[in-house]
């Protein structure tokens, strides 16, 4: 399939509702941020997440909430939650949310630290950085989704970190955003255009059982 294939959109794509979709799912996901406590587990999370998405006017969620903690942080999408696990007065988790707004879809994640936990904190920084470099590649490189991702690994190694291969971005658009899409951002042999792909980061620390997870849409406009 060739690239404007995998890049087509539906009749009510706008690029300025694509934006407001990101920028209220960032609202979205700070609202969740401020929940999170210790003693929570994920189904609470995710609960009081609704909660929140139901306060900004959401439409609809498009992906199912994902809120790792802990040891969870290293586990990849499809992979089951430990039902067991409760945030910790010095931990480590991460949020994933794909929510639609105006008819367009939004999908962002990012991770947090409570209480003092260095290591986990320099973890969830080394995310958050890898995402802009790459992001930045992308723009001043014009690299395509596979040379992206080799960008990320060699990066994540750099910082000392493994990158999880398994996570590899996405498309979106107005919803859905399903019936035009075609493989992944990390097996994309074109450069992806501004405002249609979430690039997605997820490391692991060689040797401690946590990571963490930073994803946002590849825009013109970074957020810092």
């Amino acid at each position: 399939m060739n690239s404007a294939a995998r890049e087509a959109v539906g009749n009510r794509y706008n690029s300025d509702l694509m934006q407001r979709a990101r920028e209220r799912s960032w609202d979205a996901l700070q609202g969740i941020r401020e929940r999170m406590r210790p003693g929570i587990g994920e189904e609470q999370a995710k609960v009081e997440a609704t909660e929140v998405f139901r306060d900004l006017g959401y439409e609809r969620i498009w992906h199912p909430i994902l809120i790792r903690i802990g040891t969870d942080t290293t586990k990849t999408y499809r992979q089951a939650s430990d039902p067991s696990l409760r945030l910790g007065e010095n931990d480590i988790y991460f949020i994933d949310i794909g929510v639609v707004f105006d008819g367009h879809e939004g999908d962002v994640g990012d991770t947090f630290v409570v209480g003092h936990s260095p290591r986990q904190q320099a973890c969830a920084d080394a995310a958050r950085a890898l995402f802009h470099e790459t992001a930045e590649a992308w723009r001043s490189k014009d690299l395509n989704g596979q040379a992206l991702y080799a960008f990320a690994e060699d990066r994540a190694d750099a910082m000392g970190y493994r990158l999880n291969h398994a996570v590899k971005g996405h498309r979106v658009s107005d919803f859905p955003h399903a019936i035009h899409k075609e493989g992944d951002l990390g097996a994309l042999d074109s450069t992806p255009s501004n405002g249609l792909w979430i690039l997605e980061i997820q490391i692991a620390h060689p040797t401690e059982p946590f990571g963490a997870f930073y994803e946002d849409l590849l825009s013109d406009a970074d957020r810092l």
